[in-house]
Order: structure tokens, then C-alpha cells, then sequence
């Protein structure tokens, strides 16, 4: 069994309204060990009319952390994370954060492409699917280049869930296509001393398989990876610990045997 998530949101993210208390009383009941709070901060976020800002309050959300820390510490171990939006230019805010609080944990993750949100029409107007999906990945080796205040990178192909349909005609993602490109975001990360996570939002978005897809999963492991956590990147209780049952198989057959939780900032190891 997984004894922890190591990706979730609550209030404190604009797209979720979950309070932190319901997904805690929920990780109880499905017996979880350990808990770690995921929360967005993602500076310079495009913000469109009456989209999310992706911006939490510092103070508030660390506090809260610490409280309930305290409140359920007889139950479960609650973990401080963050999950950072990363864009080159946010190397000094993203580093002031890091350096202004405690995290047992970082989510380095890619939301924002050449300010523009991939879930919006406007960053497809001007390419193919393929061109979109590339630039992508480029923009996760910039960033990784420019920041290294994370501890793994998050749902490195999430862009995939985003193709516009009118973009779909006619194509078909395939790893294959992308091998290159991808093979450099992972010696990238694996260059850096990051690891990666294993996302299991693609179950429920119905691609029938984990962020990255095995594939990618497999070929970081033949490159030498060896550090991945794993978590539900649950926006709502009952999505906490999504599809966790089939992860441990699915790892193994590719070659792992442990996955990591964070404390102070320090991966120690589980047995799959």
C-alpha cells in the first residue's frame, strides 16, 4: 500500500474549494500515513477574465499548515509542500518563497508557456499539435536550467490532456514522436539532482494511464533515475489517492522498487 500523497490542493488553491480539514479527515479514512499539502503558486500567471490567479497567501497558508500539524498529529503526519509554477524569469520570487518558509517538499511544475496557459485557445492559435506539445517541453529544460528550488518536476506531459479538438483531426499522441525532446527533459532533471513525480490525475481525466505515460516513466528509469513520488494532485476529497492501486505494479514492472516522501526536505524511501 502507498501510505502517503505527495500531490494535493485544498482552498488555499484557487481551483479547488476543498477545505484542508476534509481532505485530512479523508486521508484518514482511506489510512494514509502521511500527507503533504500541494497548494499552487504560480507568479505572473496569465490571468484572463474570471479565470484563477493560481496565488495563495503566504502567511495564512503556513500557519494553517502548522496548526493543523499540531491538530491531527495524533493521526496522520502532515507535510508542508508547494507546488511552484516555474517560468525562467521567476528565479528571484520563486527563491525568496523557498528561503522565506519551512517545506518538507517542492513540485516544480510547468503550467505557463511564453505567458500563455496551454488551456487556453490562444497558446494553439499559431501552432499544430505537435509544435504546441514540443514547446512544451522546451520550456520545462529552460526552466529547470534557470530554477532549481524544487525537489522533482510534476505531470511532465499534463499539456497532452489540453490539444484542442479541432487540433485532434488526424493526430494521435505517441511518445515515439517526442522521444528526443523528452529524453532531454529527463537527463535535464536528472542533471539537476531532481526527480520526477508519477501523477495519477491521467486516470481520471481518461487517458488510462499515470503522468508521464509508462513510457517515459520507463526510459527515465533506463537513464538512471531512481527518485519519483507519487500523488493524486487531488483538487477534492474524494479524489485523494486516485487510482493508487494499480501504481505499485505498474512501477515494479518497470524496474523500481521504492518511491520517496519528503521531510525537511529530504527524500527518504518506501517500499513499493
Amino acid at each position: 500500500m502507498i501510505i502517503a500523497d505527495y500531490h494535493l490542493h485544498s482552498a488555499f488553491s484557487s481551483d479547488s474549494e476543498a477545505p484542508m480539514e476534509q481532505m485530512i479527515d479523508r486521508a484518514i479514512q482511506l489510512g494514509l500515513k502521511k500527507l503533504c499539502f500541494t497548494d499552487h503558486m504560480d507568479y505572473d500567471y496569465p490571468v484572463q477574465k474570471n479565470s484563477y490567479t493560481f496565488i495563495f497567501e503566504p502567511e495564512g497558508y503556513y500557519r494553517k499548515l502548522e496548526e493543523l500539524k499540531e491538530q491531527y498529529k495524533d493521526k496522520i503526519e502532515i507535510l508542508t509542500g508547494v507546488e511552484l509554477g516555474l517560468q525562467p524569469h521567476l528565479k528571484s520570487q520563486v527563491d525568496a518563497l523557498v528561503q522565506s518558509y519551512p517545506h518538507d517538499f517542492i513540485i516544480g511544475s510547468t503550467h505557463v508557456v511564453d505567458h500563455m496557459d496551454p488551456y487556453y485557445p490562444e497558446y494553439w492559435m499559431d501552432k499544430t499539435a505537435k509544435e504546441g506539445i514540443h514547446r512544451y517541453y522546451e520550456s520545462i529544460i529552460e526552466s529547470c536550467k534557470a530554477i532549481d528550488c524544487f525537489h522533482v518536476y510534476g505531470h511532465i506531459d499534463y499539456i497532452v490532456r489540453y490539444v484542442p479538438e479541432h487540433l485532434k483531426k488526424n493526430f494521435t499522441y505517441r511518445y515515439e514522436d517526442y522521444s528526443d525532446i523528452l529524453d532531454e527533459v529527463l537527463k535535464t532533471i536528472l542533471s539537476c539532482g531532481k526527480g520526477i513525480e508519477v501523477n495519477t490525475s491521467g486516470y481520471k481525466y481518461g487517458l488510462g494511464r499515470p503522468h508521464p505515460e509508462p513510457k517515459v516513466l520507463k526510459r527515465y528509469r533506463e537513464l538512471g533515475g531512481e527518485l519519483i513520488t507519487i500523488g493524486s494532485d487531488a483538487h477534492k476529497p474524494e479524489h485523494l489517492c486516485y487510482d493508487f492501486g494499480v501504481i505499485p505494479d505498474l512501477l515494479k514492472d518497470i524496474g523500481f522498487r521504492y518511491y520517496a516522501v519528503f521531510k525537511q526536505g529530504k527524500p527518504i524511501y518506501e517500499k513499493l
